[in-house]
């Protein structure tokens, strides 16, 4: 006969509360792992880095915001610039560029990408780093996407001249004709992708300026039926509806010519389900220290101020940690650097990998408080606004290591 298991009848109770403990710490393990797995941390994605029918237009064919990136030249003494991407020049609509991507991002931590993606009222601009590269890269699935729509004017700023008073090329504002035709691409192209960001189970989109979404509908109530008609399209085609994400610097602006509530009733009135950030710029004034140079640290306290004051609106809040701001590249380069409104800012010339890993274990802990394992980061690639977390020559991989040191590395690489 075959000896009875520990746990058996035959078994001593120093045995049995040995398997129990053992049981009790490998559950212990496995919910550590899942609640581990739980935490979204996402970078958003500027996708300016590959030829556009729009750019060629604008600035010539074969045109990308490269160009800026390669001819930056230092404002002040010790300023650092060029910047010099280690993986050089690429063009982000390639899905072998795109492939190596998602496979750093995903090591260091980042769990899904939140593409700043442009739709216009005569059509979308900037979609190939997504469709062409992203979508098509043979490893996608190791890290998810979301849609961050920057509905905001495109104006005239590669580069700005020293008036700075740059010529809109595209406006913001959208009818509700082109917004029914955004919800149908968006709903048909991007809500059936297998991994596809959702919370709560429902597909997350961002709107990057949501005052600018209510002016050109035509009011509150006229936007809300719009993003209704959004959420029953999502819901006809089983996903729930959509989780409605506001990025804070377009819900508390306000519009000319359109009358809009405080942000605690916009949120209500649309149905906002969480709130984020895009930059560390959209609360703190980077000149506070002085002209050209910035205090990443005063920046840093002003947003961990505004993290508790947004968390007072009626919906979840993200934190998001920016590691740095540098727009200097999108002004003429030849033209004296005066204070004169973005993007001739002050620079937060002091940033550094530990500032930043600091500033992810208090985001880290704000939302786990807060009971939203979402942190939002600026950004894998927003060059020429001085943050990216890309490796570059100067460091390396050292603000992705700082994300990997307080979020882990993400597992399931494929082949």
């Amino acid at each position: 006969m075959p000896e009875e298991g520990t746990a058996g009848r035959g078994a001593t109770r120093r045995e049995v509360l040995a398997g129990g403990v053992a049981l009790a710490l490998s559950e212990r393990t496995r919910m550590k792992h899942r609640n581990d797995q739980a935490w979204e941390v996402l970078a958003y994605y500027f996708p300016n880095y590959h030829p556009d029918a729009r750019n060629d237009q604008w600035h010539g064919k074969g045109w990308t915001e490269w160009e800026l990136v390669k001819a930056a030249r230092p404002r002040f003494p010790g300023h650092r610039q060029p910047l010099e991407p280690s993986w050089g020049f690429f063009d982000e609509s390639d899905p072998r560029w795109a492939a190596r991507e998602i496979d750093l991002a995903a090591d260091h931590g980042i769990t899904g990408f939140l593409y700043d993606w442009y739709w216009y009222e005569d059509g979308p601009c900037l979609l190939d780093g997504l469709e062409r590269g992203f979508l098509n890269a043979p490893n996608r699935r190791r890290l998810k996407f979301a849609l961050m729509w920057a509905n905001h004017d495109w104006l005239n700023i590669h580069p700005a001249k020293f008036t700075n008073r740059p010529e809109t090329l595209a406006p913001g504002r959208v009818s509700r004709a082109a917004f029914d035709r955004i919800a149908d691409h968006v709903v048909s192209r991007y809500f059936t992708q297998a991994n596809y960001l959702r919370i709560g189970g429902r597909p997350y989109f961002s709107i990057y300026e949501m005052g600018t979404l209510v002016a050109g509908l035509g009011g509150m109530d006229a936007a809300r039926d719009a993003l209704d008609s959004l959420r029953e399209k999502a819901r006809r085609a089983g996903h729930g509806g959509i989780h409605l994400n506001a990025v804070a610097w377009g819900l508390t602006m306000q519009v000319p010519g359109c009358q809009l509530p405080p942000p605690a009733e916009r949120v209500r009135r649309l149905g906002v389900d969480s709130v984020t950030s895009y930059a560390w710029v959209h609360h703190a004034d980077p000149g506070e220290a002085g002209f050209p140079k910035g205090s990443c640290g005063r920046a840093a306290q002003r947003n961990y101020q505004a993290w508790e004051e947004l968390a007072r609106l009626p919906a979840a809040y993200h934190p998001n940690v920016s590691m740095g701001w540098d727009p200097s590249p999108r002004t003429v380069q030849s033209d004296v650097y005066e204070s004169r409104g973005y993007p001739w800012t002050s620079i937060l010339h002091d940033a550094s990998p530990e500032q930043f890993r600091e500033a992810l274990e208090r985001a880290r802990a704000f939302a786990q408080n807060a009971g939203h394992r979402v942190v939002t980061l600026n950004a894998w690639n927003e060059w020429t606004e001085g943050s990216y977390l890309l490796p570059e020559r100067a460091r390396g991989t050292a603000w992705l290591e700082a994300v990997r040191a307080v979020f882990g590395r993400r597992s399931g690489r494929e082949e």
